[in-house]
């Protein structure tokens, strides 16, 4: 059982960092007066994925946008790295996520996307999405998204590999532990899914609340 969001994205540049941090007296870390996009620099757009049995974590820091596609590459890039080699005989896969955004239950890319994954890894994926007003139930909320915004408190966020190690060093003393990695990849936006596409998903819909719970399992519907 997995827990997925996007973090906020952040601007990548010698930009205010909110909170506080120890510096020698009189040596404060200097930023510059604006938080405007430098496109030189571009944005990180952190994924990501809450184990919530083991206590641990992955993050995909984007460079692209944050699209559906993105999204279930952070999960199958967990997967690969990390879920497999714990849940090896797992026989399906759960998935809590936010209404909205790009793991949306109205998005059709999204269920585009994770029946290709559910072909990958060979398991059904179930997926129940939190009602609207209520995504700060979402466990990676308050079990990892806010130790890694402690962490990086007060701290320019200067390169992507500057944001990779902080989040990949995020720890807590009830054992949390992160792995991340940038992910390069481009990730159009407004790319249109037909119908016939959409009814090619391999998608059963649970009787409460089927528009928010379903599974979608590895076999593409025959048409």
């Amino acid at each position: 059982m997995i827990s997925v969001d996007t973090k906020k994205k952040e601007l990548i540049g010698a930009f205010k960092n909110g909170g506080r941090e120890w510096r020698p007296k009189g040596l404060p870390e200097e930023v510059k007066v604006h938080d405007f996009l430098e496109p030189e620099l571009g944005k990180a757009i952190p994924y990501g994925v809450y184990d919530l049995t083991s206590n641990q974590g992955w993050v995909s820091v984007g460079i692209d946008h944050d699209t559906a596609r993105f999204a279930v590459e952070a999960i199958r890039r967990w997967w690969r790295k990390m879920g497999s080699a714990r849940y090896g005989n797992a026989r399906k896969l759960l998935i809590t996520a936010d209404g909205g955004g790009s793991n949306g239950s109205r998005c059709r890319l999204w269920k585009v996307a994770l029946q290709d994954l559910a072909a990958q890894i060979g398991i059904a994926i179930h997926v129940s999405h939190f009602p609207p007003g209520t995504s700060k139930w979402n466990k990676i909320e308050h079990r990892m998204f806010c130790h890694i915004t402690q962490n990086w408190r007060g701290t320019p966020l200067v390169s992507h590999e500057v944001i990779v190690n902080l989040i990949a060093n995020t720890a807590t003393k009830a054992g949390l532990k992160i792995r991340a990695a940038l992910d390069r990849g481009t990730y159009p936006t407004g790319l249109p899914i037909a119908d016939e596409e959409l009814a090619a998903v391999n998608l059963k819909r649970a009787d409460f609340h089927g528009e928010w719970n379903y599974a979608i399992h590895p076999t593409r519907n025959q048409t």
